[in-house]
Order: C-alpha cells, then sequence, then structure tokens
C-alpha cells in the first residue's frame, strides 16, 4: 500500500515506563483505518506523535514516502494532520464561525483589517451544509448542544485542507441521526482521498466504517485486520487478549419484590405526562428512548435533582419524600449522571477524596475528617472494583473513563445503596471497562440493589436488562420482556409506534 502516513518500530517512554513498544501504523489515501484498544492501550500516545505533541523514542515516521525527521504541531498541520478530539476545544463566547477559523479569519483588507463578517460566515455555512448541520455560522457557540458543538469542531478540521484527519470518539455525543450523517460525512471524505483514522469504542462504527483496523494492547501493536475480519468478536479477542464470552450475564434468580415503585411522577419537561415504573430486586430494568424523550430528567426528579411536580415515590413499600439528593442519598438512592466529568467527579480533587465524599458525615470526629478512616474506606473500594490507579492521591483527572466511572461507583457503593440509577454507565469506556461495569450492576442486582440503566446503546440495552420500558415524549410508551427484546421492538415504541413492536 502507498501510504500518505506510516510509522515504523515507534516506541514511546516517558522515564522508566514505556508507553509504546515497536508499534506500526500505516493509513493511505482516501482510506478509513479503525484504530482500537482498551484504555491505556497507547491510542492517544500514539495520535500525539502524529500530531507532533510527543516525539518518539524511537522509530521512523514517514509522509509520502519521505522520512520525517521530528513531526511537531506546525509540521503536522502543514502536512494536512487535523484533529477532532472528544474533549471539545471551543469557546463558546464566540460564534461558530469565529470557532472554526479562529486565527484564520478574512479580513475586508486596508490598514485596520477588521474581520470579513460576511465571508467568514459564508465559508462556515459551507462546511456546516456538508455535515448536514440545522445551526448557521453566525450561531453563537453558546445557544448550541454538546452534539451540535461537536459537529462544529468536526467542520474546523475539515477548514484545514486536511489530508488526514484523526477522529478520537467524534460520535460519543451524538445521537443516532448526528452519528450516521456523520458516518456519511466520513464516506464522502474517503471517497475524495482524504485519510481518516478513526477511533471510537463503539464497534459496529468500526464494523460498518473501516477499511482496515489496527489494534493496541499494552502499548503493543498485536494486530491488523482486513475488511473481511473485521468484526467485533474478533476485534474484542485482540483488545482484550482472550474472547469475551459472557459479557452480558443473567441474574442468578427471577426478580422479587419491588424496591422501587414510581407512581404518577412530573417531571418539570413533561407536566403533564405522568410516569409509573417498578424496579424489582435481582432485576436489571433498562430504561430506553431517543434523545429528549425524557429519561435523564425522570432519573434526575427520582434523584431529587429537579423537583417533582407531583406523584409518588416508594421504597421497600413506604412512600418517601425526594426533594432534594440530600434527601435520596439518606433514603439510599444513588444517581450514576450522564456526564460523569461534570456532575459526577471533582476532577481536580484526589481519587480518595472523590471517593469519600458523601461519606464525611461518618468519617468525621468532632467536625473533622479522620484521613486514616478516608485512606481505609478508599483503599477498600479500590480493591473492591479493581480501580487502576497507581496512588489515590493522584486527581481523578489522571484517571481513563472507565476508572473514572468506578469513582462514581465506589462513592456510592461505601454507602450501601437501595437503589442506583445509571444515567449511560459505559458511555466512553473501552469494551474490557464496560464488561467489569456490567460485571458490578449485576452482582448489585443480584443483592437486591434496585438497578436502573439509561442507555441508548441498544447493544447494551438489549444484552444487560431483564426487562425494557421505553419513553417516547416523557410518557411510558411501554416495556418489554427479556424475551420480546430487539431493536425493532424497542425502537418501534421509541418513535410512537407501538403496534409494530407488538409484532417484533
Amino acid at each position: 500500500m502507498t501510504a500518505f502516513l506510516r510509522l515504523s518500530g515507534i516506541h514511546k517512554r516517558f522515564g522508566p515506563v514505556a508507553a509504546l513498544s515497536g508499534v506500526d501504523l500505516a493509513v493511505g489515501p482516501g482510506e478509513v483505518l479503525g484504530l482500537v484498544g482498551e484504555n491505556g492501550a497507547g491510542k492517544s500516545t500514539l495520535m500525539r506523535i502524529i500530531g507532533g505533541v510527543h516525539a518518539p523514542s524511537e522509530g521512523r515516521i514517514e509522509i509520502d514516502g519521505v522520512e520525517v525527521d521530528r513531526l511537531t504541531v506546525p509540521r503536522a498541520i502543514a502536512a494536512g494532520i487535523a484533529f477532532v478530539h472528544q474533549e471539545l476545544s471551543n469557546f463558546d463566547n464566540l460564534t461558530v464561525a469565529e470557532n472554526i477559523f479562529l486565527g484564520r479569519m478574512p479580513t475586508r483588507g486596508g490598514p485596520l483589517r477588521l474581520v470579513d463578517t460576511r465571508a467568514l460566515n459564508a465559508d462556515a455555512d459551507v462546511l456546516l451544509t456538508r455535515l448536514g448541520a440545522t445551526f448557521a455560522g453566525d450561531t453563537p457557540l453558546s445557544r448550541l448542544s454538546l452534539a451540535q458543538m461537536q459537529l462544529a469542531e468536526i467542520a474546523k478540521a475539515l477548514s484545514l485542507n486536511a489530508r488526514l484527519v484523526i477522529m478520537d470518539e467524534p460520535t460519543s455525543s451524538l445521537t443516532a441521526t448526528e452519528t450516521e450523517r456523520l458516518l456519511t460525512v466520513v464516506d464522502s471524505l474517503r471517497a475524495s482521498g482524504v485519510s481518516i483514522i478513526f477511533i471510537t469504542h463503539r464497534l459496529s462504527e468500526i464494523e460498518w466504517l473501516a477499511d482496515r483496523v489496527t489494534v493496541l494492547r499494552d502499548g503493543r501493536h498485536v494486530a491488523d485486520l482486513e475488511r473481511d475480519d473485521v468484526t467485533a468478536p474478533v476485534m474484542i479477542r485482540h483488545m482484550i487478549g482472550r474472547d469475551l464470552k459472557s459479557v452480558y450475564t443473567p441474574p442468578v434468580a427471577p426478580p422479587g419484590a419491588p424496591v422501587l415503585q414510581v407512581t404518577g411522577l412530573r417531571t418539570p419537561r413533561y407536566p403533564d405526562r405522568p410516569v409509573d415504573l417498578t424496579v424489582r430486586r435481582g432485576e436489571i430494568l433498562g430504561l430506553a428512548g431517543l434523545i429528549g424523550a425524557g429519561r435523564t430528567e425522570l432519573a434526575e426528579t427520582i434523584f431529587g435533582l429537579t423537583p417533582a411536580l407531583g406523584g409518588e415515590v416508594v421504597l421497600d413499600g413506604a412512600p418517601v419524600r425526594l426533594t432534594t439528593p440530600r434527601q435520596a442519598i439518606a433514603q439510599g438512592v444513588f444517581l450514576v449522571p450522564e456526564d460523569r466529568k461534570a456532575h459526577g467527579l471533582i476532577l481536580d480533587f484526589p481519587i480518595t477524596q472523590n471517593i469519600s465524599l458523601p461519606s464525611l458525615g461518618q468519617l468525621a470526629r468532632r467536625g473533622l475528617v479522620d484521613r486514616r478512616a478516608e485512606t481505609v474506606l478508599a483503599e477498600r473500594q479500590k480493591a473492591a472494583l479493581d480501580l487502576r490507579a497507581s496512588n489515590l492521591d493522584l486527581p481523578a483527572s489522571a484517571l481513563s473513563g472507565g476508572n473514572q466511572q468506578k469513582v462514581v461507583l465506589a462513592r456510592w457503593l461505601a454507602l450501601s445503596p437501595r437503589v442506583i440509577l445509571f444515567d449511560e454507565p459505559t458511555r466512553g469506556v473501552d469494551v474490557g471497562a464496560k464488561a467489569e461495569i456490567y460485571r458490578l450492576m449485576r452482582a448489585l442486582s443480584d443483592e437486591g440493589v434496585g438497578v436502573l440503566m439509561i442507555s441508548s446503546d441498544m447493544e447494551e440495552v438489549i444484552g444487560v436488562s431483564d426487562r425494557v420500558i421505553v419513553m417516547h415524549e416523557g410518557r411510558i410508551a411501554g416495556s418489554l420482556t427479556r424475551d420480546q427484546l430487539s431493536e425493532h421492538a424497542i425502537l418501534s415504541l421509541a418513535v410512537g409506534q407501538p403496534e409494530n413492536a407488538r409484532h417484533a
């Protein structure tokens, strides 16, 4: 293959730690290369080398067949390498167009060199139209949803006339429709000769999109898969070194008595659409639905984060008042939020303090926290959840997505939960961490904890749930038992067509 970019025998050491050991990677013009591996496999380090942020300790880099002594960030950009990062780098006090062309805005000429706003917005609109965006270049970025901001970030990369676009989890915040649109855009880029390195934990997207796949494990290059071999089971086997035969484990016993009952609960978003649901001991109840159906709002209302406008919550047969998170926590009702970085963790705080935060009342003596007891608690939770951190004094920001999620879980598990509400529990985590989170959810359910899981991942909903309720525009559109679960049945209910679901 005539490669646009070729890396051979790449090693990268940070002091005594080997982050990469002998990695090879090549991507040709107009090719979509999937790059997969668990968190910590070396994907980010490898991409920083391609982007010129890190220099390899050893190895060879070629662009168009010519060896490059040292890639720097300006040289990488000049060579046509652009990034679409998972963590957005936009400025919400500027417009979309200003974000896309920041530092490269067209000017009117003359001594003042004022920005040509008309040309700026027109250039941005061309890119946004190409992406199928429903907002214009003159829209303030602060008015966009997270998914729309992701599209603006992609437009920024396309504005550089890149020959290689590296997409790191580009669909993690997108709806199914927006994801489909993005994959169509990637197809059009491929057809025009642009190379793509596509990094995602959603292996179904890799299956659909990639021409080839490179697999990393523990900093090593373990496989290159040609198109015919690009299947989820094959990728998983290479990623974790074994077949993942039992990601989804069944309950140990039939479901028992209700632990959580919600009757006529009305949320501020859908005040005229009361919701009823029941979570039983020994089952994982899945909550499915399209974006905007009201799933997160329902979980936040049960948790007391958003005040209910009416209805009743019953725990173990007794009505309870949950109007604030403090009341919910006191009753053993906990929420694992969708955005763990913004709402689940204090990223600058040490791991120990993130774990102990809701337990400080039990750890305090005469108003002072017993640091030794706090450390014991954190160490116990670290062992119980197989939390992979070299030092619990590290900030939570230093952890991978899967380990950050374990810290959020560790915090609640230390308080003997009665009900845990999981909102997108595996978003942005690798397949190995997903398996561990599923195992923990099942263990909690088997121990009698009420488990409600909100997920937009259809495979996850079908694989993990013992029963699924589906929301449509604030209402419970239907309920499906395990033997009724299928993508067609769930989507039919999600779009308000229950009659189709019944015949699925």
